[in-house]
């Protein structure tokens, strides 16, 4: 892994090819990239290397008992990550992506990763982030976290990725600050109820009025979901 980072300004024309082709080959050399999304700045990797996944993990400074949420590029791949996916939950999908909702679902079982103790589940969000969207059309799904080491705040803009992550990562795509420091909100739709695990930049009184007539939202468990993902 390269010791220092390569910096790309991404809201620059004339740099934003350069660094989301540099991002795409990091990604598939197994490197990490700081990504901006529409919520807070993320952490990447190829969900699909195990060792790129342990070393975003390490890098946080974060165990396998918080596996990262994965990012997709656009709606259909949801399908091809999740056995199974409630009416409700893509009710949820249809409003909501792109955008600041992360939806639990059982994974595939054919799937060949290791995102970490999974438990067959896994977070999946389709951001709402033209930088983001770009790269997640070239590379396929990403693993991807908040940039921030564990305990941190997540970044909310480039510089503050690079004090916590620049020796970390190969390549950090800077989009300008985000407008919202809110990370997006996680629903668990592995059961019969939805149940919020984290509260994020969706309401969840949001959440209940569009859920309303198809399912009960559960209670938020403040015990899950935080520092999870962008």
């Amino acid at each position: 892994m390269s010791p220092v980072s390569t910096r790309y300004d991404a809201t620059d024309p004339a740099q934003l090819e350069a660094g989301v082709t540099a991002a795409t080959t990091a990604i598939r050399a197994g490197e990490l990239v700081v990504l901006p999304t529409d919520t807070v700045y993320g952490l990447g990797a190829d969900a699909f290397d195990p060792a790129a996944v342990r070393r975003l993990l390490d890098a946080k400074g974060r165990g396998r008992e918080m596996p990262p949420p994965v990012l997709v590029g656009s709606v259909a791949t949801l399908d091809a990550l999740a056995s199974t996916v409630p009416s409700w939950a893509r009710d949820l999908v249809e409003h909501y992506w792109p955008g600041p909702l992360t939806i639990v679902v059982r994974e595939q079982t054919s799937l060949q990763w290791d995102l970490g103790e999974t438990r067959g589940t896994v977070a999946v969000r389709m951001p709402h982030d033209p930088v983001a969207l770009e790269l997640l059309g070239r590379t396929g799904p990403l693993a991807v976290s908040s940039a921030n080491l564990t305990g941190r705040p997540a970044a909310t803009d480039a510089d503050q990725a690079a004090d916590m992550l620049a020796e970390k990562v190969a390549v950090i795509l800077d989009g300008g600050p985000t407008s919202d420091d809110r990370p997006s909100t996680i629903v668990d739709c592995t059961s019969a109820r939805p149940r919020v695990l984290r509260v994020g930049a969706v309401p969840v009184d949001e959440l209940r009025s569009l859920l309303a007539g198809k399912a009960d939202l559960d209670d938020l468990d403040p015990s899950e979901g935080a520092d999870q993902g962008a």
